[in-house]
């Protein structure tokens, strides 16, 4: 497995993450934890979670049951030091907190994540997203930041960056990172760092696929010139890119599709064509269609960990297999041409 560096040098994860957020839900306790140790036996050591998990579906009875799964896998294995370990604040949310976080609540969240967690600190501590909006979550479409006060929303995150600089302090947690975020926020959330002695943002966790690739323009220039890892999720577009889905023909029972129909508004007109083009391109070149998805996401110079997640143990057999895998140019050529063909499916 390879390994990257992110806080300049001071965390070293594997390219591939664990994501958990069907644990709780489609996957129970015993199946996360033997997820978990096949992980680790393949070389990962990054865990991905948010105290909002399980989701599929989202209900207010399951949060943070994710994170009791984790924690009661590290407290069973006594593995702490071998796992790099982030997890989540939930913005604005009728199913977790309407309020979202501020700067009192979060020393509150950060706290039950810990009880949760079983462990003395978290490695990566994110917003999972703005409170002030945003783009993602196929928002891009609709989304209008001219509504927003931007005094009001530069003295909420000063507030918000001056209780992380606490917990930093404190030992609760390592380091800082985004999701769901933009290039304006990343580069904020640094000046405020800066202007108040506060933890710098070591990443961004955003959507990012063959099919999602928003990413790849203002923040990845801003990965590049601040040091910022993208953690992309959602690299196998809901399991649109592993051709379960046939077009819109199959919804295997139990898939993400047969839960939420519509994938969170990725099944558009547009997506099918766009991932059979993926699905040709992996054919044509012998690959299986999993592997050409996660390791072009790996092959990003911006990824700072690609996160995946299974529901069986096959799908996370299936997954490790793209361990290592480095696409020839004549793929990455065949991705480009589909790429212009295909730009924005969803």
């Amino acid at each position: 497995m390879r390994m990257n560096k992110l806080a300049g040098g001071e965390l070293t994860v594997s390219e591939l993450c664990l994501g958990s957020m069907t644990w709780g839900t489609q996957n129970t306790e015993a199946e996360g934890h033997a997820q978990i140790d096949m992980a680790l036996d393949h070389g990962i050591n990054f865990i991905d979670t948010a105290e909002m998990y399980p989701t599929n579906p989202l209900s207010t009875e399951t949060v943070g049951n994710t994170e009791i799964i984790i924690g009661n896998w590290l407290a069973k294995r006594g593995k702490r030091d071998d796992v790099v370990l982030a997890t989540k604040v939930t913005g604005p949310s009728p199913t977790v907190r309407r309020e979202g976080y501020d700067a009192e609540i979060i020393r509150e969240t950060v706290d039950a994540s810990l009880k949760r967690l079983q462990t003395d600190y978290i490695d990566i501590y994110q917003m999972h997203w703005p409170q002030r909006g945003s783009y993602h979550f196929r928002q891009n479409w609709k989304f209008d930041p001219s509504t927003k006060d931007p005094e009001r929303t530069v003295n909420d995150m000063r507030a918000v960056m001056a209780t992380l600089k606490d917990l930093v302090e404190q030992g609760k947690i390592r380091h800082i990172g985004l999701s769901n975020d933009s290039a304006w926020g990343a580069m904020k959330w640094l000046e405020l760092a800066r202007e108040i002695g506060g933890p710098r943002v070591v990443s961004i966790q955003n959507e990012y696929s063959l099919l999602c690739r928003l990413y790849d323009l203002d923040l990845a220039e801003t990965s590049h010139n601040e040091d910022i890892g993208l953690l992309c999720y959602s690299p196998l577009a809901c399991g649109l890119l592993t051709g379960k889905y046939e077009g819109g023909n199959t919804v295997p029972e139990g898939s993400r599709m047969s839960i939420t129909s519509n994938l969170g508004g990725r099944t558009t007109d547009r997506v099918w064509p766009a991932t059979q083009a993926y699905l040709d391109i992996a054919d044509k070149h012998g690959m299986d269609p999993v592997h050409l998805a996660l390791g072009f996401c790996t092959s990003r110079p911006f990824m700072g960990s690609t996160i995946f997640g299974a529901t069986t143990m096959d799908q996370l057999e299936r997954a490790l297999g793209a361990q290592d895998v480095t696409l020839s140019d004549e793929v990455l050529k065949d991705i480009a041409k589909a790429h212009k063909a295909h730009p924005m499916p969803y």
